[in-house]
């Protein structure tokens, strides 16, 4: 169609005024439905992203509507769930083209239970595939796009890129959906592929199963028989000397057969107490990636997705006020919701931002006191500079980095428009504020030390 391509090339322009965060959060799922009349209508997933474009992007969208001979007065914005996108090509590799994997996209149908258990070794306690976790309802931001966008790359070609896929992270960021959300695929697409998914726990307690009643030889058939073999917090294998014997054969095989192999933990192999050299080592061979925290875009898109999966439409304010407040994880975040939602329907009212404050007030993790000056003295201290420096235009390297902190930091915490942030620190220019910005954005995913400090900055302002 040639809206979808005119589209798809004004979204090339847009993605290139962005930050990858702001682009992906906001613009990755929207359509072009139609143009009459000096009117675009265009289409976006859900009420919230509705509400950001028409206040923060409507003179983006129109400029470079215009700059691609389009000429519009107005541009309205519908909600409304695509039917349909293009499969994902088997050629293409997201890593190098991150920003192309969103809008190509890989569709899915809901995938058949798998059948992965064999006759001879039966457990009432294996797990499948979860058919809820699939690429479609998983919300990507800034703290997990890398991750997936090598889920997907993998999904497309099993077993020949980036294999085995190792994600680690805090506990409620997404890996379980993640990782199950490449089997899925792989089902959809290729029904006669065996998916094996297993907790280590699980893989544990059917090893000790299998020695006692004599089916060692059932068990290495069910995991090394596997085309795709999903392992989740694989961290619990450690100090098992046994059981990592047998998953080191286990990964040997499978991996010598071309077989994808999916690992998740809480923590980077290198930081697995008592795992044994020999399985770290394998562990890196293919891929490791950090998944972090979701950021406050990311917050507010999951909290709109899953309150629309229940029917339920919320407040911008109300979606703020649970965004700014709970940044742990999203099970803590989910939790919050269901327990709005609830209250709610019970005494059949609709949610507001006073049933918020006054139902989940008491487990607020924002202090009340937090303000943009105890950020700058903060980031002043954590990096041994004078708040005097940090405030002049003074231009050293060790004086820039920290601003540029303080700035994101007010972006993040306080929500501060760029031009209060460039005032906050002694700024005319707010360019400078988004240039800032986007610069730390970009090394939270790049650089282990920046999210280090970001980290210890944000538990002291928590403490």
């Amino acid at each position: 169609m040639q809206t979808e391509k005119l589209w798809q090339s004004i979204l090339g322009d847009i993605e290139i005024s962005l930050s990858k965060a702001n682009y992906l959060t906001w613009f990755k799922n929207t359509h072009l439905l139609k143009l009459s009349d000096g009117s675009a209508t265009i289409a976006v997933s859900n009420i919230f992203i509705k509400q950001q474009l028409e206040k923060k992007y409507d003179a983006l969208i129109k400029e470079t509507l215009q700059k691609n001979g389009v000429m519009v007065n107005t541009v309205e914005y519908i909600v409304k769930s695509p039917t349909s996108k293009q499969p994902a090509e088997t050629t293409f590799d997201p890593l190098e083209q991150i920003s192309s994997s969103y809008t190509t996209g890989h569709q899915l149908q809901t995938a058949p239970t798998p059948t992965n258990s064999r006759s001879t070794l039966t457990h009432p306690y294996r797990q499948g595939i979860n058919e809820r976790y699939t690429f479609e309802n998983f919300i990507v931001g800034s703290a997990n796009e890398l991750a997936y966008a090598a889920c997907q790359a993998i999904a497309a070609m099993p077993g020949e890129k980036y294999n085995p896929l190792f994600l680690y992270g805090g506990v409620g960021i997404g890996k379980t959906h993640l990782i199950q959300a490449v089997g899925n695929a792989v089902l959809t697409d290729r029904p006669g592929s065996r998916v094996v998914y297993a907790t280590s726990e699980q893989f544990v307690q059917e090893f000790v199963d299998a020695l006692r009643f004599k089916k060692n030889t059932a068990f290495a058939d069910h995991y090394r028989s596997a085309d795709v073999l999903i392992v989740d917090d694989v961290q619990f294998l450690a100090g098992k000397e046994k059981i990592q014997e047998e998953f080191f054969h286990t990964f040997n095989a499978l991996h010598q057969a071309n077989k994808q192999i999916i690992l998740s933990s809480d923590k980077p192999p290198g930081e697995i107490p008592t795992l044994e050299e020999r399985l770290r080592s394998r562990f890196v061979w293919g891929m490791s990636i950090d998944m972090q925290n979701p950021d406050f875009e990311t917050r507010c898109a999951i909290l709109q997705t899953k309150a629309e999966s229940k029917g339920i439409t919320l407040p911008t304010d109300v979606v703020e006020y649970l965004a700014t407040n709970i940044q742990t994880n999203i099970r803590e975040l989910e939790g919050a919701l269901n327990q709005l939602i609830a209250f709610c329907e019970m005494r059949a009212l609709e949610p507001n931002i006073a049933i918020t404050t006054g139902l989940l007030g008491a487990t607020k993790s924002r202090p009340k006191h937090l303000s943009a000056k105890q950020i700058i003295e903060r980031c002043a201290k954590h990096y041994h500079v004078s708040i005097e420096d940090l405030l002049s235009p003074k231009r050293d390297k060790d004086i820039v980095g920290p601003r540029q902190v303080a700035m994101y930091l007010l972006r993040s915490e306080l929500h501060l428009s760029f031009p209060k942030i460039a005032h906050e620190l002694g700024r005319k220019d707010h360019t400078t504020a988004i240039h800032s910005v986007d610069k730390i954005e970009k090394d939270i995913q790049l650089n282990a030390d920046t999210r280090t400090n970001i980290q210890e900055i944000k538990e002291w302002l928590y403490a």
